[in-house]
């Protein structure tokens, strides 16, 4: 049995949150690297350090276990940007960087995937609207009474779409493309 030093030996439901971490970590790793079509439960499994039976005990599917992963990190990446108290002013800046890094890369992964699966389509529509409620949610916590309800999801759908376009450009001309719209944006929409 695994012991804590501190606290003595770990529960079963201690060692399961670790396995499960385990996992959703691993199939991150893997969605961000390598997409979703090259991402097994044995990459995963393998990656993460555990057993075939501990993975399937947790996620039975490969659909359950990536689309968890992503709802764990939206979940993470939403306490982050939220705790950090983002300047209302930066509003729009805070949303389009929300659409970043490897939350953004897994989900468009799955987003992308799930147009012809339709198991994984079925898993993922749950997932987004929490992932929508909790961008609403975090967006208006952020703008107060700066953007009305509509505001905010047109927003969500322009940060969506800059970030998915960024894909095929340079650092360089996306930063400029940013510094030419966001301006023309926030006067769309803010109050």
């Amino acid at each position: 049995m695994t012991q804590n030093t501190e606290r003595g030996p770990r529960t079963q439901a201690q060692r399961s949150a670790v396995t499960r971490q385990k996992l959703l970590d691993a199939a991150i790793a893997l969605l961000v690297e390598v997409g979703y079509g090259r991402t097994s439960t044995q990459e995963i499994t393998r990656r993460a350090g555990i057993s075939r039976g501990a993975q399937l005990h947790q996620f039975p599917t490969k659909e359950s276990l990536v689309v968890a992963a992503v709802e764990h990190l939206m979940e993470k990446r939403l306490t982050e940007i939220l705790g950090a108290q983002p300047d209302p002013d930066l509003g729009i800046e805070t949303l389009v960087d929300a659409f970043s890094g490897p939350l953004f890369y897994a989900a468009l992964e799955l987003w992308v995937a799930a147009r012809t699966d339709p198991g994984l389509r079925e898993a993922m529509i749950p997932l987004e609207r929490k992932v929508g409620d909790a961008l609403r949610l975090g967006s208006a916590e952020v703008m107060g009474e700066r953007m009305s309800v509509a505001a905010i999801d047109l927003s969500i759908e322009l940060a969506r779409g800059l970030a998915v376009s960024a894909l095929f450009r340079t650092p360089e001309s996306d930063s400029e493309l940013r510094e030419r719209l966001l301006p023309v944006w926030k006067e769309m929409v803010m109050k």
